[in-house]
Protein backbone atom coordinates (compact mmCIF):
# COMPACT_ATOMS: atom_id res chain seq x y z
CA UNK A 1 0.00 0.00 0.00
CA UNK A 2 3.06 2.10 0.55
CA UNK A 3 4.16 1.75 -2.91
CA UNK A 4 0.55 2.37 -4.27
CA UNK A 5 0.41 5.61 -2.39
CA UNK A 6 3.86 6.94 -3.54
CA UNK A 7 3.23 5.71 -7.08
CA UNK A 8 0.16 8.11 -7.17
CA UNK A 9 1.97 10.60 -5.47
CA UNK A 10 4.35 10.88 -8.49
CA UNK A 11 2.10 9.30 -11.13
CA UNK A 12 -1.02 11.66 -11.25
CA UNK A 13 1.31 14.91 -11.49
CA UNK A 14 3.76 13.46 -13.96
CA UNK A 15 0.31 12.09 -15.92
CA UNK A 16 -1.74 15.59 -15.94
CA UNK A 17 1.31 16.86 -16.97
CA UNK A 18 2.12 14.42 -19.91
CA UNK A 19 -1.34 14.53 -21.28
CA UNK A 20 -0.50 18.51 -21.86
CA UNK A 21 2.74 17.79 -23.79
CA UNK A 22 2.53 15.03 -26.32
CA UNK A 23 6.76 14.55 -26.57
CA UNK A 24 6.77 14.40 -22.33
CA UNK A 25 3.69 11.53 -23.17
CA UNK A 26 5.61 9.19 -25.32
CA UNK A 27 8.85 9.81 -22.90
CA UNK A 28 7.13 9.12 -19.67
CA UNK A 29 5.38 6.07 -21.02
CA UNK A 30 8.74 4.52 -22.81
CA UNK A 31 10.24 4.59 -19.47
CA UNK A 32 7.36 3.17 -17.30
CA UNK A 33 6.82 0.60 -20.13
CA UNK A 34 11.01 -0.08 -20.05
CA UNK A 35 10.52 -1.07 -15.93
CA UNK A 36 7.46 -3.56 -17.10
CA UNK A 37 9.87 -5.42 -19.15
CA UNK A 38 12.44 -6.21 -16.04
CA UNK A 39 10.75 -9.19 -14.57
CA UNK A 40 9.67 -7.80 -10.99
CA UNK A 41 11.99 -10.10 -9.19
CA UNK A 42 15.02 -8.85 -11.53
CA UNK A 43 13.63 -5.32 -10.49
CA UNK A 44 13.48 -6.24 -6.49
CA UNK A 45 17.16 -7.54 -6.63
CA UNK A 46 18.69 -4.84 -8.84
CA UNK A 47 18.11 -2.49 -5.65
CA UNK A 48 19.79 -4.22 -3.14
CA UNK A 49 23.19 -3.28 -4.54
CA UNK A 50 22.45 0.28 -5.68
CA UNK A 51 21.31 0.97 -2.38
CA UNK A 52 24.30 -0.77 -0.42
CA UNK A 53 26.39 1.23 -3.04
CA UNK A 54 24.83 4.55 -1.69
CA UNK A 55 25.67 3.98 1.94
CA UNK A 56 25.74 6.32 4.74
CA UNK A 57 23.24 4.43 6.86
CA UNK A 58 20.44 3.59 3.68
CA UNK A 59 18.87 0.37 4.76
CA UNK A 60 20.07 -2.37 1.42
CA UNK A 61 17.69 -4.80 2.75
CA UNK A 62 14.14 -5.27 3.80
CA UNK A 63 11.40 -2.39 3.24
CA UNK A 64 13.24 -0.02 1.55
CA UNK A 65 14.48 -1.88 -1.97
CA UNK A 66 10.76 -3.30 -1.75
CA UNK A 67 9.03 -0.03 -1.75
CA UNK A 68 11.13 1.41 -4.21
CA UNK A 69 10.93 -1.33 -6.64
CA UNK A 70 7.23 -1.94 -6.36
CA UNK A 71 6.31 1.55 -6.75
CA UNK A 72 8.43 1.59 -9.88
CA UNK A 73 6.25 -1.69 -11.02
CA UNK A 74 2.92 0.53 -9.83
CA UNK A 75 3.84 3.52 -11.85
CA UNK A 76 3.01 2.06 -15.74
CA UNK A 77 -0.82 1.44 -15.05
CA UNK A 78 -1.82 4.65 -12.84
CA UNK A 79 0.26 6.98 -15.88
CA UNK A 80 -0.74 5.12 -18.98
CA UNK A 81 -4.59 5.40 -17.93
CA UNK A 82 -4.56 8.59 -16.90
CA UNK A 83 -2.79 10.28 -19.70
CA UNK A 84 -5.43 7.88 -22.00
CA UNK A 85 -7.97 9.06 -20.28
CA UNK A 86 -7.28 13.27 -20.69
CA UNK A 87 -6.20 12.77 -24.03
CA UNK A 88 -9.38 10.66 -25.10
CA UNK A 89 -11.85 13.86 -23.44
CA UNK A 90 -14.63 15.09 -25.87
CA UNK A 91 -12.74 18.68 -27.04
CA UNK A 92 -16.24 20.40 -26.92
CA UNK A 93 -16.36 19.91 -23.70
CA UNK A 94 -13.51 20.93 -22.89
CA UNK A 95 -14.39 24.25 -25.15
CA UNK A 96 -17.35 24.65 -22.67
CA UNK A 97 -15.67 24.81 -19.65
CA UNK A 98 -13.40 27.23 -21.52
CA UNK A 99 -16.43 28.81 -22.40
CA UNK A 100 -18.24 29.62 -19.05
CA UNK A 101 -14.63 30.93 -18.15
CA UNK A 102 -12.93 28.33 -15.74
CA UNK A 103 -9.48 28.41 -15.00
CA UNK A 104 -7.07 25.49 -16.09
CA UNK A 105 -7.15 24.61 -12.10
CA UNK A 106 -10.84 24.51 -12.12
CA UNK A 107 -11.46 22.60 -15.30
CA UNK A 108 -8.93 20.30 -14.49
CA UNK A 109 -10.38 19.56 -11.02
CA UNK A 110 -14.26 20.20 -11.81
CA UNK A 111 -14.48 18.86 -15.16
CA UNK A 112 -11.69 16.59 -16.71
CA UNK A 113 -10.59 14.86 -13.56
CA UNK A 114 -14.55 13.47 -13.08
CA UNK A 115 -14.55 12.56 -16.81
CA UNK A 116 -11.27 10.80 -16.48
CA UNK A 117 -12.28 8.87 -13.26
CA UNK A 118 -13.20 5.67 -14.33
CA UNK A 119 -10.32 5.32 -16.85
CA UNK A 120 -7.96 6.70 -13.98
CA UNK A 121 -9.20 3.76 -11.50
CA UNK A 122 -8.71 1.09 -13.60
CA UNK A 123 -5.38 1.74 -13.29
CA UNK A 124 -5.28 2.43 -9.62
CA UNK A 125 -7.03 -1.14 -9.39
CA UNK A 126 -4.52 -2.67 -12.26
CA UNK A 127 -1.45 -1.51 -10.11
CA UNK A 128 -3.14 -2.39 -6.96
CA UNK A 129 -3.29 -6.00 -7.89
CA UNK A 130 0.22 -6.10 -9.91
CA UNK A 131 1.89 -4.39 -6.60
CA UNK A 132 0.19 -7.34 -4.50
CA UNK A 133 1.56 -9.83 -6.44
CA UNK A 134 5.00 -8.81 -7.23
CA UNK A 135 5.29 -7.87 -3.33
CA UNK A 136 5.09 -11.85 -2.66
CA UNK A 137 8.81 -11.91 -4.45
CA UNK A 138 10.05 -9.19 -1.70
CA UNK A 139 11.23 -12.02 0.39
CA UNK A 140 14.26 -12.30 -1.61
CA UNK A 141 15.68 -9.09 -0.38
CA UNK A 142 14.54 -9.92 3.48
CA UNK A 143 11.43 -8.16 3.62
CA UNK A 144 8.55 -10.36 4.94
CA UNK A 145 5.72 -11.16 2.90
CA UNK A 146 3.46 -13.72 1.98
CA UNK A 147 5.93 -15.19 -0.46
CA UNK A 148 7.69 -16.19 3.28
CA UNK A 149 5.32 -19.13 2.84
CA UNK A 150 5.84 -19.51 -1.35
CA UNK A 151 8.85 -19.81 -0.87
CA UNK A 152 9.31 -22.27 2.09
CA UNK A 153 7.13 -24.52 1.04
CA UNK A 154 8.55 -24.78 -2.46
CA UNK A 155 12.35 -25.45 -0.93
CA UNK A 156 10.74 -28.08 1.70
CA UNK A 157 8.38 -29.40 -0.68
CA UNK A 158 4.77 -28.50 1.82
CA UNK A 159 2.62 -27.37 -0.90
CA UNK A 160 0.03 -26.51 1.63
CA UNK A 161 2.81 -23.49 2.49
CA UNK A 162 2.92 -22.90 -1.16
CA UNK A 163 -1.14 -23.09 -1.54
CA UNK A 164 -1.55 -20.71 1.61
CA UNK A 165 0.54 -17.94 0.20
CA UNK A 166 -0.80 -18.21 -3.04
CA UNK A 167 -4.39 -18.22 -1.87
CA UNK A 168 -3.80 -14.99 1.02
CA UNK A 169 -1.73 -13.26 -2.14
CA UNK A 170 -4.78 -14.02 -4.40
CA UNK A 171 -7.69 -13.05 -1.59
CA UNK A 172 -6.02 -10.00 -1.05
CA UNK A 173 -5.59 -8.98 -4.32
CA UNK A 174 -9.33 -9.85 -4.91
CA UNK A 175 -10.15 -7.99 -1.95
CA UNK A 176 -8.39 -4.81 -2.66
CA UNK A 177 -9.78 -4.37 -5.79
CA UNK A 178 -13.11 -4.90 -4.69
CA UNK A 179 -12.69 -1.71 -2.26
CA UNK A 180 -11.19 0.02 -4.93
CA UNK A 181 -14.36 -0.70 -6.61
CA UNK A 182 -16.92 0.04 -4.67
CA UNK A 183 -14.74 3.49 -3.51
CA UNK A 184 -14.85 4.13 -7.62
CA UNK A 185 -18.35 3.46 -7.83
CA UNK A 186 -19.61 5.22 -5.36
CA UNK A 187 -17.65 8.22 -6.50
CA UNK A 188 -19.55 8.54 -9.79
CA UNK A 189 -22.38 8.13 -8.25
CA UNK A 190 -21.79 11.55 -5.86
CA UNK A 191 -22.36 8.70 -2.69
CA UNK A 192 -19.56 9.95 -0.42
CA UNK A 193 -20.37 8.27 2.36
CA UNK A 194 -19.60 4.84 0.43
CA UNK A 195 -16.04 5.94 -0.40
CA UNK A 196 -15.42 7.10 2.70
CA UNK A 197 -16.48 3.82 3.70
CA UNK A 198 -14.46 1.45 1.42
CA UNK A 199 -11.70 3.49 2.11
CA UNK A 200 -11.84 3.79 5.39
CA UNK A 201 -12.32 -0.40 5.48
CA UNK A 202 -9.16 -0.23 3.54
CA UNK A 203 -6.89 1.72 5.74
CA UNK A 204 -8.32 -0.10 8.92
CA UNK A 205 -6.91 -3.18 7.07
CA UNK A 206 -3.52 -1.91 6.51
CA UNK A 207 -3.35 -1.13 10.17
CA UNK A 208 -4.59 -4.35 11.03
CA UNK A 209 -1.93 -5.88 8.68
CA UNK A 210 1.32 -3.56 10.44
CA UNK A 211 0.39 -5.07 13.59
CA UNK A 212 3.53 -7.33 14.07
CA UNK A 213 5.53 -3.85 13.56
CA UNK A 214 4.32 -2.74 16.70
CA UNK A 215 5.44 -5.48 19.26
CA UNK A 216 8.17 -3.18 21.02
CA UNK A 217 11.39 -4.47 23.09
CA UNK A 218 15.13 -3.72 22.28
CA UNK A 219 16.20 -6.99 22.06
CA UNK A 220 14.66 -7.69 19.17
CA UNK A 221 17.27 -10.08 17.10
CA UNK A 222 16.81 -11.16 13.09
CA UNK A 223 18.02 -14.48 12.10
CA UNK A 224 18.74 -14.97 8.56
CA UNK A 225 18.60 -17.82 6.69
CA UNK A 226 19.54 -18.74 2.33
CA UNK A 227 16.83 -20.73 0.37
CA UNK A 228 17.27 -24.23 1.18
CA UNK A 229 15.78 -27.05 3.81
CA UNK A 230 19.11 -26.63 6.16
CA UNK A 231 19.10 -22.93 5.91
CA UNK A 232 15.41 -22.86 7.56
CA UNK A 233 16.52 -25.61 9.87
CA UNK A 234 19.44 -23.77 10.82
CA UNK A 235 17.72 -20.71 11.79
CA UNK A 236 15.00 -22.29 13.66
CA UNK A 237 17.71 -23.66 15.98
CA UNK A 238 19.32 -20.47 16.25
CA UNK A 239 16.42 -18.51 16.64
CA UNK A 240 15.10 -20.96 19.77
CA UNK A 241 17.99 -20.75 21.45
CA UNK A 242 18.17 -16.85 21.39
CA UNK A 243 14.37 -16.89 22.40
CA UNK A 244 15.22 -18.67 25.44
CA UNK A 245 17.96 -16.49 26.07
CA UNK A 246 15.08 -13.80 26.26
CA UNK A 247 15.23 -12.15 23.03
CA UNK A 248 12.46 -11.58 20.57
CA UNK A 249 13.47 -12.84 17.60
CA UNK A 250 12.44 -12.64 13.88
CA UNK A 251 13.40 -15.06 10.88
CA UNK A 252 14.28 -13.34 6.87
CA UNK A 253 14.46 -16.18 4.67
CA UNK A 254 15.33 -17.23 1.24
CA UNK A 255 18.16 -15.26 1.17
CA UNK A 256 20.77 -15.36 -1.66
CA UNK A 257 24.62 -15.72 -0.44
CA UNK A 258 25.70 -12.19 -1.19
CA UNK A 259 22.73 -10.44 -0.01
CA UNK A 260 22.57 -12.57 3.24
CA UNK A 261 26.35 -11.95 3.84
CA UNK A 262 26.09 -8.06 3.02
CA UNK A 263 22.78 -7.88 5.28
CA UNK A 264 24.86 -9.24 8.29
CA UNK A 265 27.61 -7.19 7.85
CA UNK A 266 25.50 -4.22 7.47
CA UNK A 267 23.55 -5.15 10.34
CA UNK A 268 20.25 -6.08 8.96
CA UNK A 269 20.92 -9.40 10.13
CA UNK A 270 21.92 -10.49 13.44
CA UNK A 271 23.06 -14.11 13.16
CA UNK A 272 22.99 -16.84 9.81
CA UNK A 273 24.85 -19.66 9.16
CA UNK A 274 27.67 -19.81 6.30
CA UNK A 275 29.31 -22.14 4.72
CA UNK A 276 33.46 -21.35 4.63
CA UNK A 277 33.56 -22.23 0.72
CA UNK A 278 31.12 -19.80 -0.01
CA UNK A 279 33.33 -16.83 1.72
CA UNK A 280 36.59 -18.04 1.12
CA UNK A 281 35.96 -17.76 -2.84
CA UNK A 282 32.72 -15.26 -3.44
CA UNK A 283 33.57 -12.51 -0.74
CA UNK A 284 37.46 -12.80 -0.02
CA UNK A 285 37.67 -14.04 -3.81
CA UNK A 286 40.54 -16.82 -2.58
CA UNK A 287 41.35 -19.76 -5.06
CA UNK A 288 43.54 -21.41 -3.09
CA UNK A 289 42.17 -24.56 -1.19
CA UNK A 290 44.12 -24.68 2.00
CA UNK A 291 43.52 -26.82 5.08
CA UNK A 292 40.10 -26.64 6.64
CA UNK A 293 41.43 -25.44 9.74
CA UNK A 294 43.62 -22.74 8.13
CA UNK A 295 40.71 -22.06 5.95
CA UNK A 296 38.67 -20.83 9.25
CA UNK A 297 41.62 -19.48 10.50
CA UNK A 298 41.93 -17.07 7.63
CA UNK A 299 38.24 -16.32 7.12
CA UNK A 300 37.63 -15.47 11.00
CA UNK A 301 40.47 -13.14 10.56
CA UNK A 302 38.92 -11.21 7.58
CA UNK A 303 35.42 -10.86 8.51
CA UNK A 304 36.18 -9.42 11.64
CA UNK A 305 39.11 -6.75 10.50
CA UNK A 306 37.74 -6.10 7.30
CA UNK A 307 33.73 -6.18 8.11
CA UNK A 308 33.66 -6.03 11.95
CA UNK A 309 31.58 -10.02 11.67
CA UNK A 310 32.28 -12.37 14.44
CA UNK A 311 33.23 -16.14 13.71
CA UNK A 312 32.03 -17.56 16.41
CA UNK A 313 33.26 -20.72 14.85
CA UNK A 314 32.09 -23.82 12.83
CA UNK A 315 29.13 -25.92 13.70
CA UNK A 316 30.94 -29.27 13.30
CA UNK A 317 29.97 -30.33 9.99
CA UNK A 318 30.71 -29.65 6.20
CA UNK A 319 28.36 -29.12 3.24
CA UNK A 320 30.52 -28.98 0.21
CA UNK A 321 29.24 -28.65 -3.25
CA UNK A 322 29.23 -32.47 -4.17
CA UNK A 323 28.86 -33.61 -8.13
CA UNK A 324 26.55 -36.73 -7.59
CA UNK A 325 24.79 -39.18 -10.52
CA UNK A 326 22.03 -41.86 -9.70
CA UNK A 327 23.84 -45.00 -8.29
CA UNK A 328 23.21 -47.01 -11.20
CA UNK A 329 24.06 -44.64 -13.76
CA UNK A 330 27.74 -44.59 -12.38
CA UNK A 331 28.08 -47.85 -12.23
CA UNK A 332 27.26 -48.42 -15.58
CA UNK A 333 29.86 -45.78 -16.97
CA UNK A 334 32.17 -46.02 -14.64
CA UNK A 335 32.07 -42.45 -12.75
CA UNK A 336 34.14 -42.28 -9.71
CA UNK A 337 36.05 -38.82 -9.82
CA UNK A 338 35.35 -35.54 -11.46
CA UNK A 339 38.14 -36.69 -13.65
CA UNK A 340 36.08 -39.62 -14.75
CA UNK A 341 33.21 -37.36 -15.26
CA UNK A 342 35.34 -35.19 -18.06
CA UNK A 343 35.41 -38.44 -20.39
CA UNK A 344 31.72 -38.74 -20.31
CA UNK A 345 30.46 -34.92 -20.17
CA UNK A 346 29.43 -33.99 -23.05
CA UNK A 347 27.23 -36.73 -23.10
CA UNK A 348 25.43 -35.87 -19.96
CA UNK A 349 23.13 -33.08 -19.00
CA UNK A 350 23.91 -31.38 -15.89
CA UNK A 351 21.64 -29.79 -13.07
CA UNK A 352 22.93 -27.16 -10.78
CA UNK A 353 21.16 -25.10 -8.01
CA UNK A 354 20.34 -21.44 -8.99
CA UNK A 355 23.81 -20.05 -7.75
CA UNK A 356 26.10 -22.60 -8.50
CA UNK A 357 26.91 -21.51 -11.99
CA UNK A 358 27.53 -17.91 -11.59
CA UNK A 359 29.67 -18.52 -9.18
CA UNK A 360 33.79 -19.14 -8.32
CA UNK A 361 33.94 -22.40 -7.63
CA UNK A 362 32.22 -23.95 -11.15
CA UNK A 363 34.95 -21.45 -12.54
CA UNK A 364 37.65 -23.36 -10.41
CA UNK A 365 35.97 -26.66 -11.00
CA UNK A 366 36.25 -26.01 -14.75
CA UNK A 367 39.95 -24.98 -14.47
CA UNK A 368 41.08 -28.31 -12.72
CA UNK A 369 38.67 -30.28 -14.75
CA UNK A 370 37.42 -29.44 -18.38
CA UNK A 371 33.88 -30.52 -17.97
CA UNK A 372 31.70 -30.02 -21.12
CA UNK A 373 28.36 -30.96 -20.59
CA UNK A 374 25.28 -31.29 -23.08
CA UNK A 375 23.63 -28.70 -21.30
CA UNK A 376 23.81 -27.34 -17.94
CA UNK A 377 20.11 -25.87 -16.06
CA UNK A 378 19.89 -24.11 -13.16
CA UNK A 379 16.97 -25.34 -10.55
CA UNK A 380 15.74 -24.53 -7.55
CA UNK A 381 17.32 -27.44 -4.90
CA UNK A 382 14.26 -29.39 -4.38
CA UNK A 383 13.95 -29.44 -7.81
CA UNK A 384 17.32 -30.20 -8.68
CA UNK A 385 16.81 -33.39 -7.28
CA UNK A 386 13.71 -34.18 -8.93
CA UNK A 387 15.38 -33.45 -12.22
CA UNK A 388 17.77 -36.14 -11.55
CA UNK A 389 14.91 -38.50 -10.20
CA UNK A 390 13.41 -38.00 -13.34
CA UNK A 391 16.18 -38.22 -16.04
CA UNK A 392 15.71 -34.27 -16.94
CA UNK A 393 19.33 -34.11 -14.99
CA UNK A 394 22.20 -36.77 -15.17
CA UNK A 395 24.47 -34.80 -12.75
CA UNK A 396 24.03 -32.61 -10.11
CA UNK A 397 26.12 -30.02 -7.83
CA UNK A 398 24.23 -31.74 -4.68
CA UNK A 399 25.52 -30.67 -1.22
CA UNK A 400 27.79 -32.95 0.92
CA UNK A 401 24.77 -32.80 3.98
CA UNK A 402 21.47 -33.34 2.71
CA UNK A 403 20.01 -36.61 3.36
CA UNK A 404 18.66 -37.18 -0.08
CA UNK A 405 22.08 -38.81 -1.22
CA UNK A 406 22.27 -41.45 0.74
CA UNK A 407 18.42 -42.14 0.76
CA UNK A 408 18.28 -41.35 -3.20
CA UNK A 409 21.03 -44.12 -3.16
CA UNK A 410 23.32 -41.38 -5.26
CA UNK A 411 27.11 -41.46 -5.60
CA UNK A 412 29.65 -39.02 -5.13
CA UNK A 413 32.34 -38.20 -6.89
CA UNK A 414 35.46 -37.60 -5.94
CA UNK A 415 37.75 -34.67 -6.11
CA UNK A 416 41.53 -35.59 -6.09
CA UNK A 417 42.54 -32.04 -7.35
CA UNK A 418 40.92 -30.53 -4.88
CA UNK A 419 39.38 -27.97 -6.71
CA UNK A 420 36.32 -27.88 -4.23
CA UNK A 421 36.94 -25.61 -1.29
CA UNK A 422 36.18 -26.67 2.83
CA UNK A 423 32.93 -25.83 3.32
CA UNK A 424 32.54 -25.86 6.98
CA UNK A 425 29.09 -24.66 8.46
CA UNK A 426 29.96 -21.20 10.36
CA UNK A 427 27.68 -19.04 12.59
CA UNK A 428 28.74 -15.47 11.95
CA UNK A 429 27.27 -12.01 14.09
CA UNK A 430 26.85 -9.13 13.23
CA UNK A 431 28.97 -6.21 14.55
CA UNK A 432 26.11 -4.56 16.53
CA UNK A 433 26.17 -7.88 18.52
CA UNK A 434 30.37 -8.05 19.12
CA UNK A 435 30.43 -7.58 22.57
CA UNK A 436 26.68 -9.26 23.21
CA UNK A 437 28.09 -11.76 25.97
CA UNK A 438 24.21 -13.33 26.25
CA UNK A 439 24.08 -13.57 22.62
CA UNK A 440 27.21 -15.32 22.62
CA UNK A 441 26.49 -17.45 25.28
CA UNK A 442 23.04 -18.43 24.04
CA UNK A 443 24.59 -19.91 20.60
CA UNK A 444 28.43 -20.59 21.83
CA UNK A 445 26.80 -24.13 22.75
CA UNK A 446 26.51 -24.99 19.10
CA UNK A 447 29.76 -24.85 17.86
CA UNK A 448 31.09 -28.53 16.93
CA UNK A 449 28.12 -30.05 17.95
CA UNK A 450 26.39 -31.26 14.92
CA UNK A 451 28.06 -34.39 13.05
CA UNK A 452 27.44 -33.83 9.92
CA UNK A 453 25.14 -37.57 9.82
CA UNK A 454 22.71 -35.98 12.25
CA UNK A 455 22.19 -32.71 9.91
CA UNK A 456 21.59 -35.31 6.61
CA UNK A 457 19.08 -37.21 9.01
CA UNK A 458 17.59 -33.19 10.46
CA UNK A 459 17.45 -32.41 6.38
CA UNK A 460 16.05 -35.12 5.21
CA UNK A 461 13.22 -35.34 7.72
CA UNK A 462 11.89 -32.11 5.95
CA UNK A 463 13.05 -32.78 2.56
CA UNK A 464 11.55 -36.45 2.26
CA UNK A 465 8.15 -36.94 0.20
CA UNK A 466 6.03 -39.12 3.23
CA UNK A 467 5.91 -37.95 6.78
CA UNK A 468 7.03 -35.03 6.08
CA UNK A 469 8.21 -32.46 9.32
CA UNK A 470 8.36 -28.55 9.39
CA UNK A 471 11.74 -26.82 9.74
CA UNK A 472 10.68 -25.75 13.17
CA UNK A 473 10.29 -29.67 14.26
CA UNK A 474 13.65 -30.31 12.56
CA UNK A 475 14.78 -28.11 14.76
CA UNK A 476 13.58 -29.13 17.95
CA UNK A 477 14.51 -33.03 16.76
CA UNK A 478 18.10 -31.46 15.93
CA UNK A 479 18.36 -29.44 19.38
CA UNK A 480 17.01 -32.70 21.37
CA UNK A 481 19.55 -34.95 19.28
CA UNK A 482 22.56 -33.08 20.16
CA UNK A 483 22.07 -32.33 23.92
CA UNK A 484 20.49 -28.71 23.58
Amino acid sequence: MAALAVALAIGVPVAIRAARAPRVAAGVLAAASLVQTIPSLALLALFYPVLLWIGHGVPALGFLPALLALTLYALLPVVRNIVTGLRGLDPAVLEAADGIGMTRAQKLRLVELPLVLPVAMAGVRTAAVWTIGAATLSTTVGQPSLGDLIFAGLQTQAWALVIAGCIGAAALALGVDALLGIAEHAAEQRRWGRVWLALGTLALAVVAASAPLWRGGDRRVVVGAKNFSEQYILARLIGDRLRRAGYTVSYRDGLGSAVAFGAVADGEVDVYVDYAGTIWTAEMHRTDAPSRTAQLRAIADWARTTRGITMLGALGFENAYAFALRGDAARAQGIATLDDLVRVAPRLRFGADLEFLDRPEWQAIRRAYPLRFASATPYSPTFMYRALESGRADVISAFSSDGRIAADRLTVLADPKRAIPGYDAILLVSPAHRGDRRFAAALRPLIGRIPVATMREANYRVDRDRDKQTPEAAARWLAVRIGL
